[in-house]
């Protein structure tokens, strides 16, 4: 058995890919699915769709590779995080619509939490801030909202997940109802240093115990599936974003990566210490193996790739995604113009739900090849804030940032990140780091790697970014940077 199918199940679509053991792809499917807006700040999901489509692409990706389940040696599984799912436990099937990460329905029950002093209560446990974005104030919408679902919540008929939970009962056919310790830490009801789903965290947000799962290892055999021919284990679980850090190899404190995906998601390792942040990054669980915690800081940009989606769907001056870099090499500059993304509020370190997009700075010269380049500058500086402040709250200067995810490949971008931040940005050969950590996680946990250093030895670059403004330059940019965010904050 020396291949490993990871199951990728993403914001917009649902991915499948087989690895070899060196890491190159056999086989690789992708499918996406309908993004549901009911109302302006809301976004869901049709839990069926993500299984339907996970499936699908799971199949199509192992007969691609020419491989049956005898030569599969485990599956991994990552998954698009803090997304919500509630479910029948008789039935299987999906209560209502899952409630997407991106969803800012929740937005005055989190403000309200806030102003009762609930915050330091919650980032002390979960090493979060309280936030729409987590899975716990989704949870309490539903049981709020829904016809007859909080007392059937309390008596015991219903299950809460993640999206790895979701498709892990289905793979399971109803036996295992479960999640990884990376998955558990973003819900706002974990205890990220005790490991324990927490009492005081359950009766703050009115949510009861028996809807939670299982929390198991990041690394190890946690479930049992026959839905590919043959019975397979799922060794490996991990919310994307770790899943990517495992994927870059960032095993030492103080390495970090991010993955340029819907959103933007920068991760520094930790080690054995969960940091607490000065400067508005969250503390999350970087992995557990062997009942061992490890942390990183985190930094979330919300709109990454979905800033190129917008232009190609919401203003149609692209027609592909990968055109915007052709049509903003066009010109040298944004000529002052400056696009602030925050079409879903500003995540770290501003932590702004009620902040709205801005495009300021426009003339009767402006072009769209000017809004183009302002948007990849737009994606750039979010990180950029992000990364700044994870380096001071950890107290080590950043010597390089590895890169991952669809938009990775767009090397204006990736210069853009490199002049911003200053330090080399550093692209591996293939960008698909999310897929491989799990498969990684996924070989580990079945005992086809060694150990991690069998899997950072591994790990190559195949290009450095190396900054090219000059320090003025970066801070007169970074000003107006700033004075744009500033004008877009607390505008609804």
């Amino acid at each position: 058995m020396t291949h490993i199918l990871a199951l990728d199940q993403g914001t917009t679509s649902s991915r499948a890919i087989v690895f070899e053991h060196s890491g190159r792809i056999a086989g690789i499917a992708q499918q996406e699915f309908e993004q549901i807006y009911p109302q302006a700040g809301w976004v869901e999901h049709d839990p069926r769709a993500i299984i339907d489509t996970q499936m699908s692409v799971a199949l199509t990706a192992i007969k691609q590779a020419s491989v049956t389940a005898r030569d599969i040696a485990a599956i991994g599984i990552t998954n698009q995080r803090e997304t919500t799912v509630l479910w029948d436990r008789r039935t299987g099937k999906p209560v209502a619509n899952a409630i997407v990460w991106q969803d800012r329905r929740t937005a005055d029950l989190c403000e309200s939490l806030r102003e009762s002093g609930a915050e330091d209560l919650v980032r002390a446990k979960t090493g979060l801030v309280i936030d729409p974005y987590f899975s716990a104030s989704k949870i309490r919408w539903m049981l709020d909202h829904l016809d007859g679902i909080r007392d059937r919540a309390e008596r015991g008929e219903l299950a809460f997940g993640t999206v790895d939970s979701w498709l892990i009962w289905h793979l399971s056919e109803g036996r295992r109802h479960v999640t990884d310790a990376t998955n558990a830490s973003r819900t706002m009801l974990y205890d990220i240093r005790s490991g324990e789903w927490d009492e005081e965290l359950l009766s703050l947000w009115k949510i009861p115990r028996s809807l939670l799962p299982e929390v198991c290892d990041t690394s190890g055999i946690s479930a049992m599936t026959t839905r590919f021919g043959g019975e397979l284990p799922v060794a490996g679980i991990a919310g994307d974003q770790q899943a990517a850090l495992f994927g870059q190899a960032c095993f030492e404190p103080g390495m970090a990566k991010c993955t340029y995906g819907t959103g933007c998601f920068i991760l520094m390792a930790t080690g054995g210490v969960a940091p607490v942040s000065e400067r508005g990054l969250l503390t999350t669980i970087a992995g557990r193996s062997n009942g061992v915690t490890e942390y990183a800081l985190e930094g979330s940009v919300f709109m990454g790739g979905a800033t190129v989606q917008w232009l190609r769907d919401g203003l149609g001056i692209i027609e592909e995604a990968a055109d915007i870099e052709t049509l903003a090499r066009e010109v040298d500059d944004s000529d002052g113009v400056v696009l602030v993304p925050a079409f879903a509020g500003l995540g770290a370190p501003q932590w702004d739900p009620h902040a709205r997009a801005l495009l300021i700075g426009m003339t009767r010269g402006t072009t769209k090849a000017h809004i183009a380049r302002a948007a990849l500058e737009g994606i750039a500086w979010q990180v950029a804030d992000v990364a700044d402040a994870m380096a001071a709250d950890a107290g080590v200067d950043l010597r390089e940032l590895r890169v991952d995810g669809g938009a990775s490949a767009n090397s204006l971008l990736m210069q853009n990140q490199s002049d911003f931040l200053g330090i080399a940005i550093v692209r591996p050969h293939g960008v698909e780091c999310t897929a491989h950590g799990a498969a990684l996680l996924a070989g580990l946990g079945v005992g086809l790697f060694k150990n991690r250093r069998d899997i950072a030895d591994n790990w190559q670059a195949e290009v450095r970014f190396e900054p090219r403004l000059s320090v003025d330059e970066r801070n007169a940019r970074r000003n107006l940077w700033t004075r744009a965010v500033e004008k877009s904050r607390n505008w609804t």
